[in-house]
């Protein structure tokens, strides 16, 4: 009786043990776990700024540009094209009320019979070709600035245009791919974010350097637009087309497919997200097979095999039959007569 008391009191011993332990583990896990929502690694998606790569209610004209090729062009805007319209316009129209009062009939009983005047078609021709000559001097020049090729170690993000969202791969970095959905207006909002213009995963870059975009279309024709960074290329399918885009500051930037794609054309989003040269690389180390860098390759040192020739005494040429006799007679061990 005494032995199975003590077995029993043994036994309620170690069950209590075990629970102790066990609440114990579970506080300790419950401690150090992390939310859910929170980001496992160092990077930390970035906050959106009101008003910065994005579109604003009730604006008028270029979103402000945050690349220099972008205010360039929107420099040409504001300061060649508009006035050149301006001063038209305004031309046009004292001509015309010119035009109307002083030449009305009750003013010019008698009409005048001129036919034409020199000077007058001399200036009429002159001046639309100085004005084209203006405008066209800094057109060209943004063009080909637009279409210059990207410098020699700028890194490559080749975007590919899906039915209906993208794929961004860095091939530098290890070669894996970010898909980018479009986040529903309640997570959109949630995260402080525009709606329609909010996705999952970013395409994110670092700030200050060249960066060269590849797109391609998986399926039909895409084009791939961030209006704050003046930058828009189509994607197409079997079509590899580039462009080189530079952003100054770090910040988050958004943009839309501006070809229409199909039925969910208007639900492909594009948020770009440039960081720090720093952080940009802490991120790239979190994703799935992200490297810094392509990983150097042994050179092995592989004899080279000299090549056949016809020519008797080349370097790799065969050796005539009466050389090879007298290699296999000398080859042979010399009998000695008994």
């Amino acid at each position: 009786m005494g032995i199975r008391r003590a077995a029993e009191f043994a036994s309620l011993a170690g069950a209590m043990l075990m629970v102790s332990a066990g609440t114990a583990w579970a506080a300790a896990t419950e401690a150090t776990a992390l939310p859910e929502d929170a980001v496992v690694g160092g990077y930390v998606p970035m906050q959106p700024t009101e008003g910065k790569g994005m579109p604003t209610p009730g604006a008028i004209g270029f979103q402000t540009q945050y690349s220099p090729i972008g205010e360039y062009g929107q420099w040409m805007h504001n300061w060649v094209l508009l006035p050149i319209i301006a001063a038209i316009s305004l031309l046009v129209l004292f001509l015309l009320i010119w035009v109307m009062g002083r030449y009305r009939a009750k003013a010019n009983p008698n009409p005048s019979r001129t036919s034409h005047n020199t000077v007058i078609e001399v200036i009429w021709t002159l001046l639309p070709v100085l004005v084209l000559l203006g405008i066209a001097v800094p057109s060209m020049r943004l063009l080909a600035n637009q279409y210059e090729t990207a410098p020699e170690g700028a890194f490559t993000v080749k975007v590919t245009g899906y039915q209906w969202y993208w794929g961004y791969t860095y091939p530098d970095y290890g070669g894996f791919e970010v898909i980018s959905n479009m986040l529903p207006e309640d997570e959109a909002l949630a995260a402080g974010e525009p709606t329609q213009l909010a996705v999952d995963k970013r395409m994110v870059v670092p700030a200050g350097v060249p960066i060269r975009i590849q797109t391609i279309g998986a399926d039909v024709i895409h084009s791939f637009a961030i209006p704050s960074l003046w930058f828009k290329l189509d994607a197409v399918p079997g079509r590899l087309n580039e462009k080189v885009i530079f952003i100054k500051e770090p910040g988050v930037y958004y943009g839309q497919c501006m070809e229409l794609c199909g039925a969910r054309h208007a639900f492909m989003p594009i948020a770009v997200e440039a960081l720090p040269m720093a952080e940009f690389e802490q991120w790239v180390l979190e994703q799935p097979g992200g490297t810094l860098g392509a990983e150097t390759e042994t050179e092995l040192e592989v004899p080279t095999q000299q090549p056949e020739s016809a020519i008797p005494g080349a370097a790799g040429a065969p050796r005539p039959d009466s050389a090879l006799e007298e290699d296999v007679d000398a080859a042979e061990p010399a009998t000695t007569e008994a």
